[in-house]
């Protein structure tokens, strides 16, 4: 998410910019007053992307992982409403990986457009379950987290 950092405004990428996606469909409740997907939804989007593919990459046991990622910070940029009945495309990557922490970046792209109707990210802090201090990353967990890394990312 380079593009407006800094206060600028930013501008919606395109899909080729990120290197998982995960297909979500809206529901009407998703729908808000206005008859667009409500701004808190698209956090949601956001945490069902990343989750389901550390799930299925098998780093990530929401119930007995003995290490968790926290969300410590968030940001999203909206450019075009989505709706119910549309179908969301979240395009995943990560931006930055340190010691204990991931930066993830996070697109959303309406039914099969090519440049994204919101994009933000959000930075998982990576604890001990049971002490809730940070912990270095896993080696498995790095493993599927630099798959998606983008270049000039690693600290």
């Amino acid at each position: 998410m380079t593009a407006g950092q800094g206060g600028g405004r930013q501008t919606p990428e395109r899909r080729d910019a990120y290197r998982a996606f995960r297909r979500i469909t809206t529901r009407w409740m998703d729908n808000d007053a206005y008859r667009h997907i409500n701004n808190v939804v698209y956090y949601s989007f956001f945490d069902t992307a990343v989750n389901a593919h550390l799930i299925e990459a098998g780093v990530l046991d929401i119930a007995e992982s003995p290490v968790i990622g926290l969300v410590v910070e968030t940001q999203c940029a909206y450019f075009s409403p989505v709706a119910f009945p549309d179908t969301v495309d979240a395009g995943l990557r990560v931006a930055r990986l340190g010691g204990s922490s991931v930066r993830y970046e996070v697109a959303l792209f309406r039914n099969d457009d090519e440049t994204a109707s919101a994009q933000g990210y959000f930075v998982h802090v990576y604890v001990d379950r049971v002490t809730n201090r940070p912990t270095a990353l896993p080696p498995r967990l790095r493993e599927v987290l630099t798959a998606l890394l983008v270049p000039a990312a690693v600290d």
